[in-house]
């Protein structure tokens, strides 16, 4: 395990950007500890159905808002109060702006300063995502979509958390530049083309190749196009007799670790998915999540890598780490990194872009 500081990133410990921060099953009236970029927060569903993120410790006197069990604030169920949460230590009322809006038992107001950060949270997808900007900035670009999504023909994808890996989330994103893996860890062969794009703030690999054992010697190459939006969302296209559309999602814990969710969807030929459809999606979702799981071990089991030892055939690990940069950097900067790298690199193949760049 590394720190950003040690791979040179930039000013700013975690990346800007939008995360998963889990999946909507995960945020109840049942308030739960969690943490993400170094702070402990506390996520929880308002009577209203909206879920909330603040952050964990009550200003009064620092109690965790969620680690309790034993309080009369929990037993007699007033933890939750409609789209607010009580201290379980005194009582204190916040609203999810992060306002203490309630101090039961004195006649004076709140204090001003009686408050704790709220974090912006969107529900999409059956997923949670929050923003996070060390400069505490408005978001700079959009939410993926994710437009399958209870969409005719589509299997809705079953994300599930994979647990936390002890790698800084650049060793996960260098993936997309590593042709070089693709053979020995997963199973690729006869590789057609192995392309990257980089956009703003958005990467593209294109991956043309058939493979061991879903393909099989001779068969006609599978087409894959993964991309970043930002630096924590990674969505990957497959085609193939049953499209599926995968999620990678990762998001920093602490400096060096980070959590890590799989989600796939699948294209069928009924419009209302039968249960044999989504039995066949199932089975799809976990040989993804196999797959994944080939590059999970590497990184949890290798030093980290803070200067490639880049060889011919390679392909632009350096251009990757350029492009990473602008989210650790202040926003201003994010152009002076993207016009560095901006554009179209072949690693293997004629560069006859195969794909469509709108997506």
């Amino acid at each position: 395990m590394a720190t950003t500081a040690e791979y040179g990133l930039g000013e700013f410990t975690y990346p800007r950007g939008w995360f998963m921060i889990g999946t909507s099953a995960d945020a109840t009236t049942t308030p739960a500890a969690v943490r993400y970029f170094g702070e402990d927060l506390v996520l929880y569903r308002g009577e209203s159905g909206r879920a909330h993120l603040l952050a964990a410790y009550c200003p009064h006197m620092g109690t965790h808002l969620a680690k309790n069990t034993t309080s009369y604030v929990v037993l007699d169920k007033k933890h939750v109060e409609g789209d607010n949460i009580r201290c379980p230590y005194h009582a204190w009322r916040f609203g999810p702006d992060g306002r203490c809006n309630e101090v039961p038992y004195s006649p004076a107001p709140p204090p001003k300063a009686a408050c704790v950060k709220s974090w912006r949270i969107v529900e999409r997808a059956g997923c949670l995502w929050t923003w996070y900007c060390p400069e505490n900035g408005e978001p700079d670009y959009d939410l993926p979509p994710f437009e399958m999504w209870d969409q005719p023909h589509w299997v809705n994808w079953n994300v599930s958390c994979l647990g936390e890996l002890a790698s800084h989330p650049q060793e996960v994103v260098d993936n997309m530049a590593d042709k070089g893996h693709l053979e020995p860890v997963h199973g690729s062969i006869d590789m057609v083309r192995f392309e990257n794009e980089f956009d703003g703030v958005k990467i593209r690999q294109i991956l043309l190749a058939g493979h061991k054992t879903l393909a099989g010697s001779g068969a006609e190459p599978m087409l894959n196009d993964t991309w970043y939006t930002g630096p924590g969302i990674l969505q990957s296209i497959m085609v193939g007799e049953y499209p599926s559309h995968m999620l990678i999602a990762h998001t920093p814990i602490d400096d060096g670790v980070i959590k890590v969710w799989y989600g796939l969807f699948v294209k069928v030929a009924n419009a209302e998915p039968t249960a044999a459809d989504r039995e066949m999606a199932a089975g799809y979702e976990q040989a993804g999540i196999a797959a994944f799981a080939q590059d999970f071990e590497i990184w949890g089991n290798k030093r980290p890598c803070i200067n490639p030892m880049m060889v011919r055939g390679d392909g632009p690990f350096d251009k990757v780490r350029i492009w990473y940069r602008q989210f650790y950097n202040p926003r201003a900067r994010a152009q002076e990194f993207q016009a560095r790298v901006n554009g179209h690199y072949v690693t293997r193949g004629t560069g006859e872009a195969p794909w469509d760049q709108t997506a």
